[in-house]
Order: C-alpha cells, then sequence, then structure tokens
C-alpha cells in the first residue's frame, strides 16, 4: 500500500554557536559552519543561551542548537 506522504526520520545534532554580536548571529554561525558537512538539515531547537559579561558589559553570545537532519538512504 503506497502512501502519498514520505515518513521522515531525523538524527539530532547538537551545536553551540557564538558570537560577539548578537543571539541571532550565533545561531546563523553555528548553522551556516555545520551546513558545510552536514546536509539535509531541516530543522533547530534552541535549548540553551548564555553569554560572557566583561567590565559590565556583554561580550560575548554562547546558542547551544539541536538541529535536526533528514537521514540519507
Amino acid at each position: 500500500m503506497a502512501t502519498a506522504e514520505k515518513d521522515h526520520v531525523y538524527k539530532i545534532l547538537e551545536l553551540v554557536g557564538s558570537s560577539e554580536t548578537s543571539i541571532d548571529d550565533a545561531i546563523k554561525n553555528a548553522v551556516s559552519r555545520a551546513s558545510k558537512t552536514v546536509r539535509e538539515m531541516k530543522w533547530f531547537e534552541v535549548v540553551q543561551t548564555r553569554g560572557h559579561i566583561e567590565n559590565g558589559t556583554v561580550r560575548h553570545y554562547q546558542v547551544t542548537l539541536r538541529v535536526g537532519f533528514t537521514l540519507e538512504g
């Protein structure tokens, strides 16, 4: 029995992105770097956000992501 929908199986990869500019850039940096070696990335979930404070100002943003990608084959 054929079905119109394709069954999807995802693998989840945990990444940590960082940026001196913003949380958004930290996410983009992680996804952009991972895309060089991981194919078929489909979604991400932010699971933790951290930052580094130096002399009373935010110096670094760090975001932990779970990225889902489809398995090949």
